[in-house]
């Protein structure tokens, strides 16, 4: 029997890759340079080195019988090479050439018919200045790579802020979209089985703070057909994307109802944190399942709404959690501490999800419990 996966990626989503694959019975082995990373306590073996280290990878090729990645950054061209040497490497290596690439992924949606924002290249600030004349302000500046939680953006609500964004996101390659004006922020996240068998969950709506997921409710609070329309979306953007695995699918539903692909993410995804609890079979299970060649799982609620609320860092400094114990004495709450040994101003540190009958019931619940917890 295969059973040895390798990731490449040792943080939160590497972690709870690791837990699933070794509920599984698979031996699992991460690259990440940070030793005793949040993946690389609670699977089998870390490999200290760089995502992109070369010789690193193939060691870590030669200890897997797949391998997956939890990031972007991963050497794609690496991946690739490996792939045609035959080994099994999911999502492929093809499809993260796309996706690490934010210009490239928009192009990949146009020529699809997909909708999304409309976009343009930009090499200097005048570049800058005729996509305002063509799309008007305010405009969305962005880094086509490892542009992550807001780090790669910058917004232009006027002429006079073309500068000071161009120089902001200075020495990286960029391109620009037009705003889309939105009332909701929606997710669904969607997998493929390497037999090409895809599923998705429910659509989600996502709230974000300085650019970063903050919190995240299931389902959506919105109608039958708009949520029709999403996972339509979703499954045909899936149906043109190389390789197995799960994928988050963020998008806006605009002013007019209508729905469009905000970005994509070859990998499990913050927006999908709450099928842990929530879902029939969660999002770093089905990953497992999709790349090992398994039956994927059902993906239906099990609970009537659930709220997902991130615990961000407040400080620079040594990692404390406090507030564990209070915040487990409400029902129908659970945490999860990604065991970060440092914490940052707005870095992940953990995540609860909450349950309840409704989705204010479970946002009031959530916040409650994030009130208690501070790291």
């Amino acid at each position: 029997m295969k059973n040895r996966i390798g990731i490449v990626g040792g943080g939160q989503l590497g972690r709870m890759l690791g837990f699933e694959a070794k509920r599984l019975g698979f031996y699992v082995t991460v690259i990440d340079p940070t030793p005793g990373s949040p993946a690389g306590q609670v699977v089998d073996r870390q490999i200290v080195a760089d995502f992109t280290d070369e010789e690193a990878i193939r060691k870590l090729a030669g200890l897997s019988d797949f391998m997956t990645f939890e990031i972007e950054l991963a050497n794609a061209s690496l991946l690739d090479e490996l792939t045609k040497q035959g080994v099994s490497i999911n999502p492929s290596a093809q499809t993260l050439f796309i996706i690490k690439d934010k210009l490239k992924q928009k192009k990949f949606l146009k020529r699809l018919k997909i909708p999304t924002a409309l976009f343009r290249v930009v090499e200097n600030q005048k570049n800058i200045e005729q996509a305002a004349y063509t799309f008007g302000y305010p405009l969305m500046l962005k880094a086509r790579f490892d542009g992550y939680d807001g780090r790669g953006n910058a917004v232009i609500s006027s002429k006079k802020d073309i500068a000071g964004a161009f120089q902001k996101l200075s020495g990286r390659k960029l391109y620009v979209e037009k705003w889309v004006s939105f009332k909701k922020e929606l997710a669904v996240m969607v997998a493929r089985s390497i037999r090409g068998e895809i599923v998705t969950y429910p659509v989600v709506e996502t709230i974000h703070r300085n650019n970063i997921c903050h919190l995240v409710i299931a389902p959506a609070q919105i109608s039958n057909d708009i949520s029709f329309k999403a996972r339509n979306l979703a499954e045909k953007t899936m149906r043109h994307l190389q390789g197995a695995g799960v994928f988050g699918i963020e998008m806006f539903l605009t002013d007019k109802n209508d729905v469009l692909i905000n970005e994509i993410a070859p990998r499990v995804h913050n927006s999908g944190h709450y099928t842990i609890e929530s879902c029939m079979t969660n999002q770093f299970e089905q990953h497992i399942r999709a790349i090992t060649h398994l039956p994927l799982g059902k993906t239906e609620l099990v609970v009537p709404c659930t709220v997902m609320i991130n615990i961000l860092g407040e400080r620079v400094g040594q990692a404390k959690l406090k507030g564990l114990h209070k915040a487990l004495r409400l029902e129908g709450v659970s945490i999860h501490i990604y065991n970060k040994i440092e914490t940052k101003v707005d870095r992940k540190m953990g995540h609860i999800t909450a349950h309840a009958h409704t989705a204010e019931d479970a946002l009031q619940l959530a916040q409650k419990a994030r009130s208690y917890i501070s790291i």
